[in-house]
């Protein structure tokens, strides 16, 4: 959890003002929901790891009887948490605020999470999420408004070059069952796949034994890595169909081409997909597509999501199709060069410690009615130090003022 200086804060605003932007350019309309939720909701079997890494409360008016009591049972100890995503209190919202939604609800959320993480480079205990989600349309269609959306707000953040790799729950499961993989099995099974990027074909195969795996399945899928990889790019039908096993479900293959093909009617050209028929993305509630943000300047995803058509109707008794998109904001933050909104009329009044408090108000006054940034500076002994925390907090302009200056009369200097 950190503090951020001015420049930092002004910095980290500019970009969540342009992701903003390019959000409601899409139709999105943005809600905010409590930091905190119900502990049963937190930790209902869905949120995958991240469920053990969530911040809990504990009740209010506890006695130590109360806490001797629960020596067995920690989680009789409280009743919320810290929402470690932004998916599972969307889920609740819609579930209570139904009735005063449109049909097919586009949602932004753009706000902290928690979770008990080990500090490290780029992995913060207390972060920012930005969420967009279509809620209410089972169609191919939502699933491309979004990735079309990302990566348009992508591109007004400067970074070329970005993709996003692509794959669907419902294949994944086609595969494992292919190579004979028991259903039982799977989801460790998966555990284990989503570390091929990290560890390589030969260090999954090998952890597939080491947890006692199906023997003829770890064969089957070891065969299928060694084979020549399939030639072609993007998401048509012929590229996807290449990269499966030939028992997976045909109607997954059309549904990935069809997104395939709506984002290319949007985006016009060379469309930035990938399939990757080995991508996991490790939430237990996802149920179809799935995507990750990804750029050449780095390892790492710079984001992900996908369809999560079975959590709401936990909540509401009756299920409603979803999918969202949630750019990782820390990891993207330090990738984009911004400007300083606004920097040439950010202005600096380095003012005589005599002049009336009345007259400095006033002046100043004037020139923010005149659109202007400015601060007031009573003027110090090392005058080039003052000057440069104000450079270093986004000022490009400074005036010298001294008795009955006018506003019109201020000798604007550049900073720097």
């Amino acid at each position: 959890m950190r503090d951020f200086l001015p420049a930092d804060k002004a910095r980290r605003e500019r970009v969540l003002g342009v992701i903003r932007d390019r959000y409601r350019a899409h139709g999105f309309d943005e809600i905010e929901t409590p930091v905190m939720e119900e502990y049963p909701r937190l930790h209902a079997g869905i949120g995958g790891d991240n469920e053990k890494l969530a911040f809990n409360v504990l009740k209010r008016g506890l006695t130590a009887d109360d806490i001797r009591a629960a020596a067995d049972d920690p989680a009789a100890l409280t009743d919320l948490g810290l929402r470690y995503d932004l998916t599972v209190p969307l889920a609740r919202f819609y579930a209570t605020h139904r009735a005063e939604l449109p049909t097919v609800f586009r949602a932004i959320q753009i706000a902290p999470v928690w979770r008990a993480e080990r500090p490290q480079k780029g992995r913060y205990r207390q972060f920012v999420q930005c969420d967009i989600d279509i809620i209410g349309d089972a169609s191919v269609r939502a699933e491309a408004e979004l990735i079309v959306a990302t990566l348009d707000a992508v591109d007004a953040l400067g970074l070329a070059g970005a993709s996003v790799r692509v794959n669907d729950r419902r294949a994944l499961d086609g595969i494992l069952a292919a190579f004979g993989f028991a259903e039982a099995e799977r989801p460790g099974v998966l555990i284990t796949i989503d570390k091929l990027d990290k560890i390589g074909p030969d260090g999954v195969v090998a952890e597939l034994r080491e947890r006692g795996a199906s023997s003829d399945a770890v064969a089957a899928f070891e065969a299928f890595l060694s084979r020549p990889a399939a030639e072609g790019a993007g998401l048509d039908a012929d590229v996807v169909r290449a990269a499966l096993p030939d028992a997976v479900d045909p109607a997954v293959v059309d549904h990935l081409a069809a997104l395939g093909a709506a984002v290319a009617a949007a985006r016009g050209g060379a469309v930035p997909l990938v399939f990757d028929p080995f991508l996991v993305r490790g939430m237990g509630y996802y149920t179809g597509t799935i995507f990750e943000l990804a750029h050449p300047s780095v390892s790492y995803s710079l984001g992900g999501g996908g369809r999560y058509d079975g959590m709401i109707g936990r909540f509401l008794g009756q299920d409603v199709p979803a999918v969202g998109f949630s750019i990782g904001f820390e990891r993207i933050v330090d990738l984009v060069a911004t400007e300083a909104d606004g920097a040439a009329d950010a202005v600096v009044l380095v003012h005589d410690r005599d002049i009336p408090p009345a007259e400095l108000v006033a002046l100043k006054a004037a020139l923010v009615a005149g659109g202007r940034r400015v601060r007031l500076e009573a003027r110090t002994k090392n005058l080039k130090a003052l000057l440069d925390r104000a450079a270093a907090d986004g000022y490009t302009a400074f005036a010298a003022v001294s008795p009955g200056t006018a506003a019109d009369a201020l000798e604007l200097r550049p900073l720097g």
